[in-house]
C-alpha cells in the first residue's frame, strides 16, 4: 500500500497502533482502552489548515509505510524520545533521533520504518498549504518565500521561541486548557517567528546548516557539525558558565539545548578543545582562585560557592589543577 496524503499516512499508523478515537470539544484522543500501555496520540486540528499532534506511544510490531504525497506541508516540532528510519526517493536511508526539527515537504516519495518496542514521545505541528494561501497570503502577501528552504530536507533546528511555544501548548493540553482560538494564535506566532528568522539575514540558522566540520567517532563513524549544532554547543557553553556551581548533567544539558549527547560531547570538545567535564572544572577552579585572591572567605565557604559539599574534595581537585592546596595558593598571593 502507498499512502497519498498526510491524513492517509496518519490513519495507517493509528490503524497499526490499534487506536480508536475519543472526541472532545477541542481535541481528539487516539488510544487503545484495552491496552493503555501502548500510549496515545492527542490531535488538535483545524481541518485542512493545521494540526497539532502530541504523541507518546510504543510500537506493537515491525511495520513500514510507503508514501507518495504531492501535498505542500510545513512540519516542525520536538522529538523527545524515539528513532525514526526513513528513505526518501533518490536519497540514502536516514534516521532521525531526538531533537527539534523543521521541514518543508512537497511531492514527497519514500518509505518509513518502525521496529517493535520502540517508544516515541514528541510534539509536532503540521501546517497545510491552504492555511498559507487562504489565511496568511491574503493578509500578509509579502510575508514569506518558502524557496529559502530546501524541500524535503529535515533541518535539525527550531528557534528557541518556537520550542517554548510547543512546550506551553503541551502543558495546556495536559491541563485540558488548550482551546482552539489559543492554539491558532500560537500557530500564527510560530509562522511569524519563522518569517523573522529567514528574512532578518540571508545567512540564518536554516540556510547555514552546512558542514561545520566532521568529527570521527571510533574507527568508521563520522558526525557532521551544522550551524544549528554549533548554536546548540555555544548555548550549552553559556549554560555551564552560568551554572558552574551546580551544572546540569550531560543528559540534562543535551535536552536543554536539543542536541543528542554524543554530538554534544564530541562537538563541545572539538569547538572548545576540552571536554564538558574539563570545562566545568576549569570554571570552578578559576572562580575559586579569584575568591582566594580577593576575599577573606574560608576554604569551606569557597568550596561551597563553587559547588563542593566537602572542602576536602575541593582541595584535592584544586591541588590536582594548580599543584598546591588552596591555603598555600592564598598565602602566595
Amino acid at each position: 500500500m502507498i499512502v497519498k496524503s498526510n491524513e492517509e499516512f496518519k490513519a495507517e499508523v493509528l490503524k497499526i497502533l490499534s487506536f480508536s478515537e475519543i472526541k472532545s470539544e477541542h481535541s481528539t484522543l487516539h488510544t487503545n482502552k484495552k491496552k493503555p500501555e501502548l500510549g496515545y496520540l492527542i490531535n488538535y486540528s483545524r481541518d485542512g489548515y493545521y494540526d497539532l499532534g502530541i504523541a507518546d506511544y510504543t510500537i506493537p510490531m515491525d511495520f513500514s509505510i510507503s508514501f507518495d504525497n504531492p501535498e505542500f506541508l510545513v512540519r516542525f516540532g520536538v522529538v523527545y524520545e524515539g528513532i525514526t528510519e526513513f528513505k526518501i526517493e533518490n536519497n540514502p536511508v536516514s534516521s532521525f533521533s531526538p531533537s527539534s526539527f523543521f521541514v518543508v515537504e512537497k511531492n514527497l516519495k519514500g518509505q518509513q520504518n518502525w521496529k517493535k518496542g520502540q517508544h516515541f514521545h514528541g510534539t509536532e505541528i503540521t501546517i497545510f498549504e491552504s492555511y498559507f494561501n487562504e489565511i496568511i497570503k491574503p493578509n500578509f502577501p509579502n510575508a514569506m518565500d518558502f524557496s529559502a528552504f530546501i524541500e524535503n530536507y529535515t533541518y535539525i533546528y527550531l528557534p528557541l521561541e518556537i520550542v517554548e511555544i510547543i512546550q506551553q501548548l503541551q502543558s495546556l493540553s495536559f491541563q485540558n486548557s488548550l482551546t482552539s482560538i489559543y492554539l491558532e494564535s500560537k500557530i500564527l506566532e510560530c509562522v511569524a517567528i519563522l518569517i523573522n528568522e529567514v528574512t532578518k539575514s540571508v545567512e540564518n540558522a536554516f540556510t547555514n546548516q552546512i558542514n561545520y566540520g566532521n568529527i570521527n567517532i571510533g574507527n568508521n563513524r563520522v558526525i557532521k557539525l551544522t550551524s544549528s549544532d554549533i548554536h546548540a554547543i555555544r548555548k550549552a557553553h553559556d549554560i555551564l558558565e552560568e551554572r558552574y556551581s551546580n551544572p546540569p548533567s550531560i543528559n540534562a544539558l543535551s535536552k536543554m539545548v536539543f542536541l543528542n549527547e554524543q554530538k554534544l560531547k564530541a562537538g563541545f570538545s572539538k569547538h572548545y578543545h576540552m571536554s564538558i567535564g574539563e570545562y566545568t572544572n576549569h570554571l570552578k577552579m578559576t572562580i575559586a582562585t579569584n575568591l582566594l585572591s580577593t576575599t577573606d572567605l574560608s576554604i569551606e565557604e569557597i568550596a561551597y560557592k563553587v559547588g563542593y559539599n566537602y572542602s576536602a574534595n575541593f582541595s584535592k581537585m584544586f591541588k590536582k589543577t594548580y599543584g598546591k592546596t588552596p591555603l598555600k595558593f592564598r598565602k602566595t598571593k
